[in-house]
């Protein structure tokens, strides 16, 4: 017998960072999404509503030349309250003459009543990895195949 999903998973199933406004309906009227990253202040804060989500998503993307993107590798549920994904992330640097970054990065969002009703996005700052050139561009042509 197959066991049942988690309610919880089955909400963040739901989740499409990619068109925010499709799911909404997931999130509660005053979720907050907290970014602390001291390697990259300025995208520093708490993000209100689905509106401050979006905010921030677009900020990561215009700050990457549109090329940031977040790639899920596990999630899990831990209690009938919290959710944990870590995501391997991508990133374009201008520093790097359009080079691409990699981090692993923590989600952990909470979820009551059965609303996404906060989340902590924990990147690492210490162990980013450099992708090569050709992988890099595999991707990214793949991601706007």
């Amino acid at each position: 017998m197959a066991d049942a999903m988690h309610p919880n998973l089955s909400i963040m199933n739901k989740l499409d960072i990619e068109n925010l406004d499709a799911c909404a309906d997931v999130f509660a009227d005053n979720f907050v999404w907290h970014y602390f990253n001291p390697e990259r202040p300025e995208f520093e804060g708490n993000y209100q509503g689905v509106s401050g989500l979006k905010d921030f998503f677009a900020k990561m993307k215009e700050s990457s030349n549109g090329a940031f993107q977040v790639n899920p590798v596990e999630t899990r549920a831990v209690g009938d309250e919290l959710v944990v994904v870590h995501a391997c992330n991508r990133f374009a640097l201008e520093a790097m003459d359009g080079g691409t970054i990699e981090f692993d990065a923590i989600v952990v969002w909470r979820i009551v009543n059965g609303k996404i009703a906060e989340a902590w996005d924990i990147p690492a700052v210490h162990t980013v990895r450099t992708v090569p050139q050709s992988q890099s561009q595999d991707k990214n042509e793949t991601a706007s195949s």
